[in-house]
């Protein structure tokens, strides 16, 4: 039911969506008719939630996009291994997690999203590869102990997202979201990457990460998908810092965490996120788990303590690009500009880039959608890290 609705309705439509029912149907349809019912209302909150994070986000996810070619000066190749993979959320019972992790950490894949690594490196738990897909600015605090610490082995970013200048020094496992744009800026760059479409969450991109790089179960940690009472995420967590800062006798943390679970709840973003992924399991193999409880979607079970797997020396091998990075930006607006120019492929792009360059305007002109990108490119292709 999801993938013919998206099929059958444009992104730019979806704000639009009302349902008509024609209620003698339920009386004869009964339970299939609440579940197509049921199935539609989740597909409109989900797009409406992606259309308010586009019109707010947009621009920003494309300027990100030309700031972070210019930090490209490795990415990596990957090697596909049967090895059973845990992927980590910052919920509260990743704290729970942590000693099954460390214990099977040594037979197991570790891929952390960017705002579990701080917690990971407390532990001392080193993760594999650290997952990035936010294009917010505060997204960067939860990079920021990647490099502090040395955390994790590998990256992978959404260029999209929010990066500081450190990860000019890191290889990179490029995420491509899909899109017609984004593909054709890294072919012409002859940047390798793997497609995964932005779901609004990083751990969604995580385990799809995963399902691509191994072939093994996949255990789930700190992706609770709800809220338990006041604690919204494990300990130590990288803003924790601004709550403990701006407290006061009139404010007090306490007062501040149970301010922010109120706000997160009722912005049912976690319900969202609960219902999308119930609906992938029956798409997706059965080999994904909850590792030992903390969340109301997946089974729940544990690694097979008898099986030992051995990571390989060269599951991941960074390779220099083969061009200067600092001309990657202008080389990948000229490369869209001219796709803009050729009809064959004009009208896709600007249906995939109007919605973020211009968010909530219907008449788009090619001229202004090519003076957009070369604005941007103009400003980030003089501007240094330095």
């Amino acid at each position: 039911m999801r993938k013919f609705l998206e099929a059958q309705i444009p992104e730019t439509d979806s704000s639009r969506i009302c349902i008509i029912e024609w209620r003698p149907s339920l009386d004869y349809f009964r339970e299939d008719y609440v579940k197509l019912l049921s199935a539609t209302v989740e597909f409109i909150k989900r797009a409406d939630a992606e259309n308010r994070t586009t019109a707010a986000f947009g621009r920003r996810w494309v300027r990100n996009f030309f700031r972070n070619l210019k930090l490209l000066n490795q990415t990596i190749l990957y090697r596909r291994s049967e090895i059973p993979v845990i992927v980590t959320g910052s919920g509260p019972s990743l704290e729970q997690a942590m000693p099954v992790i460390r214990k099977n950490q040594d037979n197991c894949l570790v891929i952390a999203a960017s705002s579990s690594v701080m917690a990971l490196s407390a532990a001392g738990i080193k993760a594999d590869m650290a997952i990035a897909t936010d294009g917010g600015s505060w997204a960067l605090r939860h990079i920021y102990p990647f490099y502090r610490d040395s955390a994790a082995a590998a990256f992978a970013v959404n260029l999209c997202a929010a990066l500081p200048s450190q990860c000019a020094c890191t290889p990179h496992l490029i995420i491509n979201d899909g899109s017609f744009w984004q593909s054709i800026v890294l072919h012409e760059l002859a940047l390798p990457s793997v497609i995964i479409p932005q779901r609004g969450t990083v751990t969604a991109a995580a385990v799809e990460l995963a399902m691509i790089l191994c072939g093994g179960n996949i255990y789930l940690a700190g992706m609770d998908l709800s809220i338990n009472d006041i604690r919204t995420h494990a300990k130590p967590y990288a803003f924790d810092s601004l709550f403990f800062s701006r407290a006061c006798r009139f404010a007090p943390v306490y007062s501040e965490s149970f301010t922010r679970s109120r706000l997160i709840q009722q912005g049912q973003s976690m319900d969202i996120y609960a219902a999308w992924f119930k609906d992938q399991l029956a798409g997706w193999p059965k080999r994904i788990f909850s590792l030992g409880g903390g969340n109301k979607v997946f089974e729940s079970a544990l690694p097979d303590e008898q099986a030992v797997f051995k990571k390989e020396l060269e599951f991941f091998k960074a390779v220099r690009v083969k061009e200067d990075p600092a001309l990657f930006c202008e080389r990948g607006a000229s490369t869209l500009i001219a796709a803009m120019n050729d009809s064959n492929y004009a009208e896709k792009i600007k249906k995939e880039l109007a919605p973020l360059l211009f968010p909530g305007e219907n008449k788009v002109t090619d001229k202004e959608m090519q003076k957009a990108i070369k604005e941007i490119s103009d400003c980030y292709r003089k501007a240094s890290y330095e």
